[in-house]
């Protein structure tokens, strides 16, 4: 086919999808072209489908969500709420399903040459559910509200590195920080940075009111969110469903019987056991997307005795990290090596050797720990699908070894503000973040609330805090590699942090959903902007 037809083919297949020309005159003018009748049909068939349309209700069934969420965004801490994030609110930026950052909120940002000062231009028009336009104040204060001294807030550790954040002008926010940071615009897409209208300087982060695509109906936590869309969006050309209703559906087998019986449109999490089950569903679809999701089990160093370097390197020793790929992932996934960076980030230690299962060398360094008697490791399938079964696997390969592991099968309510972040061990997951500094500030480094292992007082932790802040500073690709591998080294070999396997992002679709051919890795479900990416065929 010459290169004359291909682009005259794939104007006509725009203008289709565009709504510029009908379906008959689509395949008169491709036969006239030369294609053959059935080529004609199918072309139309896929430019047809790619134009989303609007309209219908969008059923999610997650397995997220805790009676505990609110809508205060410094307190999300799972992915339902990373959902109803993406629905009611925006941000700055935006990861876009392609992994290329992109504004949002904003126009665009400038930053000094040293690289210490951003400033980020705000779109005009933009309007908020309760009417009112968006201006700089509403920037300043939904940033400072995760800022305060006395913020518990999941992102205080992710914007840690801003000293002021001040209006320039009515549509123009500077942030100053106390080091230079090449990756700062990615930090403003968190989920939790979402800005909220300002009062007197003032938000309110349980009202539930953003500049999203969906108006906040109804909230239950742990159990659902209903939401309808909001007419005046900003972006015309997405959030192309009437309304969402987004559930908490912990259970797998409740969750699988919910798309298989089409009481929801799509479910993330789908469990490796089931997925070919399901894929045998004719009303259904498989999506899977690699990305950089992991499935860890942090041992807290304040809670002893994690506090004992041997004991928890005995522990990574007697870890057997394939049989949880085969057995938990069923190979829907990839191996760890105790560290958060995935082989899709940019600067993965892909030469830090592989740790392997040694009965012998966690036997010497279990011993040498001291330590006699059962260590309770808790799990939920809260956490992810097959937790309890993986903490049994770590329970029988530890035994090998001398080791006594004692699995605390926890209730799934509740599991990540009563037992994560607070126990001494225990099974959790990880999205990862689309940069090393963004991964590191939201889990490992010292002043994050969200630092699951409390590494923060030896030694090795303190050089990693320094070396987070260097490398952040380091504009040389070449001298940033190496201090962003000596980073995940310094988690791999003194961390707290068990990264057994980084596991693939698997959902089920129901047939009658569609989306863009480009779907987003960085998280399950298009990266949590399913209800504005995606629309009914």
């Amino acid at each position: 086919m010459a290169d004359n037809q291909k682009s005259y083919l794939r104007a006509q297949e725009g203008k289709l999808a565009r709504g510029e020309i009908s379906r008959r005159r689509f395949i008169a003018s491709v036969i006239a072209a030369g294609v053959a009748v059935p080529m004609a049909l199918s072309m139309a068939g896929k430019a047809m489908a790619a134009t989303p349309n609007k309209g219908g209700i969008f059923r999610q069934g997650l397995g997220h969500g805790s009676t505990t969420d609110s809508l205060d965004p410094a307190t999300y801490e799972n992915g339902f709420m990373s959902i109803a994030a993406f629905s009611f609110g925006n941000h700055l930026t935006e990861v876009a399903a392609s992994g290329e950052l992109v504004p949002e909120l904003s126009e665009g940002w400038d930053a000094s040459d040293d690289g210490t000062t951003w400033a980020f231009k705000l779109r005009k028009g933009v309007e908020f559910h309760n009417g009112k336009s968006l201006n700089a104040d509403d920037v300043v204060a939904s940033i400072n509200y995760h800022r305060g001294e006395d913020s518990k807030s999941a992102a205080k550790g992710v914007i840690g590195s801003v000293t002021d954040v001040k209006k320039d002008d009515e549509h123009t926010v500077v942030f100053t920080l106390d080091a230079a940071n090449a990756d700062f615009p990615y930090l403003v897409s968190d989920y939790h940075l979402m800005i909220l209208p300002a009062v007197d300087g003032k938000i309110d982060p349980n009202a539930g009111i953003g500049t999203g695509g969906y108006v906040i109906e109804k909230f239950e936590p742990g159990v659902r969110l209903i939401s309808k869309r909001f007419p005046n969006y900003f972006k015309e050309d997405k959030a192309h469903f009437d309304g969402l209703e987004v559930l908490s559906l912990i259970d797998t087998t409740a969750r699988q019987n919910a798309i298989m019986n089409d009481d929801v449109d799509a479910i993330d999490r789908v469990d490796p056991k089931t997925v070919a089950l399901l894929a045998r569903a004719p009303n259904l679809t498989i999506m899977e997307k690699t990305g950089t999701l992991h499935y860890t089990f942090p041992m807290r160093l304040d809670v002893p005795p994690f506090d004992n370097y041997d004991l928890r390197m005995a522990l990574k020793l007697a870890i057997k990290r394939q049989e949880m790929v085969d057995k938990i992932l069923l190979g829907h996934g990839a191996l760890g090596n105790d560290h958060p960076i995935s082989t899709a980030n940019r600067f993965h230690a892909g030469d830090l050797p592989q740790r392997e299962y040694d009965p012998e060398k966690a036997a010497h360094h279990y011993k040498k720990s001291g330590h006699s008697g059962a260590i309770p490791l808790s799990a939920s399938d809260a956490a992810f699908a097959g937790a309890v079964d993986a903490a049994q696997l770590i329970a029988a390969s530890a035994k090998d070894a001398g080791i006594d592991v004692e699995v605390v099968r926890e209730p799934k309510d509740g599991y990540w503000s009563n037992v994560w972040n607070k126990k001494g061990w225990c099974a959790c997951y990880w999205g990862g973040r689309p940069t090393e500094d963004w991964m590191f500030v939201s889990a490992y480094v010292e002043d994050s609330e969200w630092n699951d292992t409390a590494w923060r007082s030896t030694a090795d932790a303190k050089t990693f805090n320094a070396l987070v802040l260097q490398a952040r500073a380091e504009l040389d690709e070449g001298k940033r590699r190496k201090l962003y591998f000596e980073c995940q080294q310094l988690i791999h070999d003194d961390g707290g942090a068990m990264v057994p396997m980084f596991a693939n992002y698997i959902m089920a679709l129901s047939k009658k959903v569609a989306h863009p051919d480009v779907v987003a890795s960085n998280w399950g479900l298009d990266g949590t902007k399913s209800s504005e990416r995606w629309w009914f065929a």
